[in-house]
C-alpha cells in the first residue's frame, strides 16, 4: 500500500479520483485479495479525509471487489473458483443471445465500428499497458452489445461489465493468451458480419471457455480457489 498515489483530475469529484485510485489498486494487485481495507490508513496515505474513502469502498463493494466481513470491516474480496464460474456463466448465456441478435440486426456503421475497434485491440495488445488492453477488450464486446439494439439487454450486460472487469485484468497477465484472443475476437467479428449465427454463438462460447480456464490456472497463489 506504500505505493498508492491519488492522482487528481479537475473534472471529477474527489469521490470519484479514490474510488479509481483503489479500483486501480486492486486490480493491478497493490492492495491483495483478502487485505484490509482500514479507512483511516487509506485516507492519510492519499491525503483526504474519511468520507470518500468511505463512499468509495461502498462502491468497490457492489462491484464485487470488496467485502464485508463482520466485525473486521472491508477487505479486499478474494477471486473464488465459484464466484469466476458463476459470472462467466452468466456472461456466457447473455453474450451468445447478444451475437444472435447483432448478427441479425448489426447496421453498416455499427460493422465498421467493430472492425475499427478490432484494429485498436490488435495494436494496443501488443504493449503491455493492463488498463488500455482490458478497456479496449470491454469496448469490443460493448460494440456487439450496442448492435442488439435491446435496451435492456445492453441494460443487464453493463451491470455485469464492472463485475467482469477484475476477471478480465486477470486473463490479460498471460501474455500467453494473446494470439489466441486475438483470433477468437476476428472469428466473432466475422460470423457476426456475415450473419452466421450458430457459429457466432459458437465462438463466444469457446471465448468464454478458454478465459475460465486461463484464470483458473494463472490466479496467483494468494487467493482462494477453493
Amino acid at each position: 500500500m506504500n505505493d498508492l498515489k491519488v492522482t487528481m483530475n479537475e473534472y471529477l469529484p474527489l469521490r470519484d479520483v479514490v474510488f479509481n485510485t483503489l479500483r486501480q489498486a486492486i486490480l493491478k494487485g497493490e492492495l491483495k485479495p483478502g487485505e484490509r481495507l482500514m479507512e483511516i490508513q487509506l485516507a492519510d496515505r492519499l491525503g483526504v479525509s474519511r468520507t470518500p474513502i468511505r463512499e468509495a469502498i461502498r462502491k468497490l463493494e457492489l462491484e464485487g471487489l470488496v467485502i464485508m466481513v463482520p466485525r473486521k470491516g472491508a477487505e479486499v474480496a478474494k477471486i473464488t473458483k465459484k464466484d469466476l464460474n458463476d459470472v462467466l456463466e452468466v456472461r456466457c448465456a447473455l453474450e451468445e443471445l447478444a451475437v444472435e441478435l447483432a448478427c441479425k440486426k448489426i447496421t453498416k456503421e455499427q460493422v465498421k465500428q467493430l472492425e475499427h475497434t478490432l484494429a485498436e485491440f490488435k495494436e494496443v495488445i501488443k504493449g503491455n499497458n493492463l488498463t488500455e488492453m482490458a478497456e479496449l477488450d470491454e469496448k469490443f464486446h460493448m460494440m456487439i452489445f450496442e448492435a442488439t439494439g435491446n435496451a435492456r439487454l445492453i441494460g443487464i450486460l453493463n451491470n455485469l461489465r464492472e463485475q467482469m472487469y477484475r476477471y478480465r485484468v486477470e486473463y490479460l497477465k498471460d501474455k500467453e493468451v494473446y494470439g489466441k484472443l486475438v483470433e477468437e475476437h476476428e472469428s466473432i467479428t466475422k460470423n457476426i458480419i456475415e450473419s452466421n449465427v450458430d457459429l457466432a454463438k459458437a465462438n463466444v462460447k469457446d471465448h468464454i471457455y478458454n478465459q475460465a480456464m486461463t484464470i483458473s490456472k494463472n490466479i496467483s497463489s494468494t487467493t482462494d480457489l477453493s
